[in-house]
């Protein structure tokens, strides 16, 4: 079973609320797919061993192989291609948690092309046709997909930096710390 980039989009968005059961009904929703593809993404990731199933019908994401997975092999299987400055929805060092870390001139700053943006800034490609969307709806999930850009067309440094992040962004979701509870 190959991957696809949805895959990782539900892999976060579960990643995002643990200890949140998700019914594929609710996760098609929340990420603008279908229950099935949902339901789908969940078995090849099972499969992939970036999630386990302990009992029928359960699955949650394996932290560790998914933050090794982000680390060294999203950049090569789903390079984001840079485009043209929009307006947009920012991400990678245009937004928390990376923002604070990197100084950026106004506009330098990469977006997800949507309608909806505040940003103007060169465009990426998101990981999925789906994902601005989910993360307009979802800053937690929104903070781990521009984290993930970072790795995806960053420098070093900031691909480093947002290594660091990402590792305790995972760690703190899997204890069931918020970042809206600091």
């Amino acid at each position: 079973m190959d991957l696809k980039p949805q895959d990782l989009l539900v892999l976060l968005k579960v990643a995002a609320h643990p200890p949140q059961r998700w019914t594929y009904a609710a996760l098609g929703e929340a990420l603008v797919m279908s229950a099935s593809e949902a339901h789908a993404s969940a078995k090849r990731a099972v499969a992939s061993g970036l999630a386990v199933s302990p009992s029928r019908g359960e699955w949650s994401p394996v932290r560790p192989n998914l933050l090794e997975f982000m680390q060294h092999g999203v950049r090569y299987i789903w390079p984001a291609t840079p485009g043209p400055v929009k307006r947009g929805i920012p991400t990678s060092f245009g937004v928390e948690p990376l923002a604070s870390h990197v100084t950026a001139a106004v506009g330098e700053a990469p977006v997800w092309a949507h309608p909806s943006g505040v940003a103007k800034g060169p465009t990426l490609s998101p990981l999925y046709r789906s994902a601005p969307q989910a993360a307009l709806a979802d800053p937690a999930l929104h903070r781990l997909l521009a984290l993930l850009d970072a790795l995806r067309t960053g420098r070093a440094r900031e691909r480093t930096l947002a290594t660091q992040l990402l590792k305790s962004e995972l760690m703190q979701h899997e204890a069931g710390i918020s970042h809206a509870d600091e």
